[in-house]
Formats: C-alpha cells, sequence, structure tokens
C-alpha cells in the first residue's frame, strides 16, 4: 500500500501526483508544490489477459510526515486506494 495517503503533504506532492497519473486517477491537486526527498516507488507488474497491469506505490520517503487519514479526508466517502 502506498504511505501516501497517511502523509501530511499528500495533496501537495509532485511524487504522488506522478503516481495518480499512473492511476488514471483524478488529482488531489493540479498544482503540485511540494517535492519529496528520496521517494522510493514500487512496481508491481501483473500480466491479465491481454493487458499488463501495473500498480505503482511509495513505500518510502525521506520526507514522510505522519498523518493518518489524510487521503480520506481530502475525499471523504471515496475507497481508500489499496
Amino acid at each position: 500500500m502506498c504511505i501516501c495517503i497517511n502523509c501530511h503533504y499528500v495533496d501537495r506532492c509532485f511524487t504522488y501526483h506522478a503516481v495518480e497519473t499512473q492511476h488514471e486517477q483524478l488529482h488531489l491537486t493540479e498544482t503540485p508544490d511540494f517535492d519529496p526527498v528520496e521517494p522510493t516507488i514500487n512496481v508491481n507488474i501483473r500480466p491479465r489477459q491481454n493487458e499488463i497491469e501495473m500498480e505503482w506505490d511509495v513505500v518510502g520517503c525521506q520526507s514522510f510526515k505522519q498523518e493518518t487519514g489524510k487521503w480520506a479526508a481530502l475525499r471523504p466517502g471515496e475507497l481508500v486506494p489499496t
């Protein structure tokens, strides 16, 4: 699971914005202004029928600042990405 959903900077972060783009999801912001220090991204690649599915998860970041439920607070009522 992407650590970004519980990060204080999720709605301002360049890296999370890129992950949203890869997942073809709506952006929390169109104008991120926070450049995180050394984010680590795992990319899981799975074949699905005639397609390749790729899942991008930020699993580490020196800028991570815990704010449990930050993503859910920004998108009330929506399912939290897993």
